[in-house]
């Protein structure tokens, strides 16, 4: 039986959480939870079976060294994903890490430099690999839909519930989170590497904030005088506001954990302050001369994707709706699904030169992210019974393919010029 403890115990290490004590409890025991917030931790545990032994930061090596686990699962903020990894593997821990791995290259170096002292194995979360639609992308083009694929445009739009939320949360920060071209472009990013089989070798990005944070919501006439939401009577009406009393899960990981944590969740997504951009177009040159252009929103009135790859036999077109806007405030059934990830409507197609196109009919499976998170659970937990000819267990350099895209985009963005990715990180391997 494998030994799993825990490090950050927000709203994405219930899925693991879920996933070690009921669907593969079998095969799995969870030792150890370890957060700065006791109230979070506690709340996990009025939900199991037996409750965890918990333990706040500064005991994480007493963590390790008391409950032995085999595996700690890294679930904090992405900018000390690093700082955990590490320290796991020294002491003697293998690790899965969400996503992104890490934020900038002196902690992406601290992790590599973590792997060769001890030999440790990092496993990344990149659940998008697992949604079937996407699967389903990597396999035509391993099969020669398209011939070799040579140009990929990817649009990918969060909508006015989804993409505020990251400008509320502790994302809004760039020391934090990287940005959302290193938080959430690392999905896409990964999936492009992945479908092309390729790395990044040269990035130019462009990026500015446009419609979140207090300059430009004043610029267009509107002034928002609160700095939160829950508990303001005149964020009732407002179609921004996120209320944390209104949600169990909410309430018990985030509103009642503020006395111990410090951290506020629903912070307006028109105050200050904000250094993260809101409006993204990166140009990427791969190893293997394949050229990227991608482009991201956060203030969508959909919520969705676009995607052409064209080769030299043809073309494939991939059209996702995960959901539309809510309406003052309050979440439509179709954007409740968008919110956990669910795909509303899928559009395959590949058309030959010169044919007409076809269409690729997706059964699509259940749970969040596409149907992926599942998927990829049952590879994390239950590997032996996993068959994965599609290559979707993502490794460290993965990981590190996938910021290195989003990292360069933020320097590009500062220095106004193009960033040669091996000059940046020699590490990433050649992949031609």
């Amino acid at each position: 039986m494998k030994r799993y403890a825990i490090v950050g115990t927000g709203g994405r290490a219930g899925m693991f959480i879920e996933a070690i004590t009921k669907t593969y409890a079998a095969t799995a025991c969870l030792v150890g939870l370890c957060d700065l917030s006791p109230t979070r931790m506690n709340w996990y545990n009025q939900q199991l079976p037996q409750p965890c032994r918990t333990f706040a930061p500064a005991q994480f090596e007493d963590m390790i060294k008391e409950t032995r686990p085999d595996i700690v699962i890294v679930c904090t903020v992405d900018a000390t994903h690093h700082t955990y990894i590490v320290r796991a593997m020294e002491l003697g821990c293998d690790v899965i890490s969400e996503k992104p791995m890490t934020i900038d290259i002196a902690k992406l170096q601290a992790i590599y430099d973590g792997i060769a002292r001890t030999g440790k194995s990092l496993r990344v979360t990149f659940n998008y690999r697992y949604a079937p639609t996407f699967s389903k992308v990597r396999e035509l083009i391993m099969q020669g839909a398209i011939g070799r694929p040579l140009f990929v445009d990817f649009s990918w739009m969060l909508d006015t519930t989804h993409g505020a939320d990251y400008f509320r949360r502790w994302h809004r920060e760039k020391q934090n989170s990287g940005g959302l071209l290193v938080h959430k472009a690392t999905h896409h990013f990964d999936l492009v590497n992945w479908w092309i089989d390729s790395y990044p070798a040269q990035v130019f990005a462009s990026g500015d904030l446009y419609f979140y944070g207090k300059t430009n919501a004043e610029a267009r006439g509107e002034h928002y005088g609160y700095a939160r939401y829950t508990g303001e009577a005149a964020a009732k009406n407002d179609p921004f506001a996120k209320f944390l009393d209104t949600d169990p899960g909410l309430k018990g990981l985030y509103l009642d954990a503020e006395g111990d944590s410090g951290y506020v969740r629903d912070r307006n997504v028109f105050g200050e302050p904000i250094t993260i951009e809101d409006t993204m177009c990166v140009i990427v040159k791969y190893q293997n001369g394949i050229r990227l252009s991608y482009s991201l929103v956060a203030y969508s009135p959909w919520e969705g994707l676009r995607l052409s790859i064209t080769g030299t036999k043809g073309r494939l077109e991939l059209t996702i709706h995960e959901g539309t806007q809510s309406i003052m405030g309050q979440a439509t059934p179709a954007n409740l699904a968008a919110s956990k990830g669910e795909f509303r409507s899928v559009q395959l197609t590949t058309q030959k030169m010169f044919e007409s196109p076809h269409e690729i009919v997706i059964d699509e499976g259940t749970g969040g992210h596409g149907g992926a998170d599942p998927v990829l659970l049952a590879d994390l937990f239950d590997p032996a019974a996993s068959k994965d000819p599609l290559n979707r267990a993502a490794s460290h350099i993965d990981g590190a393919a996938s910021v290195l895209v989003g990292i360069s985009a933020n320097l590009s963005m500062q220095r106004g010029e193009l960033v040669n990715v091996s000059e940046l990180f020699p590490l990433l391997p050649q992949k031609r």
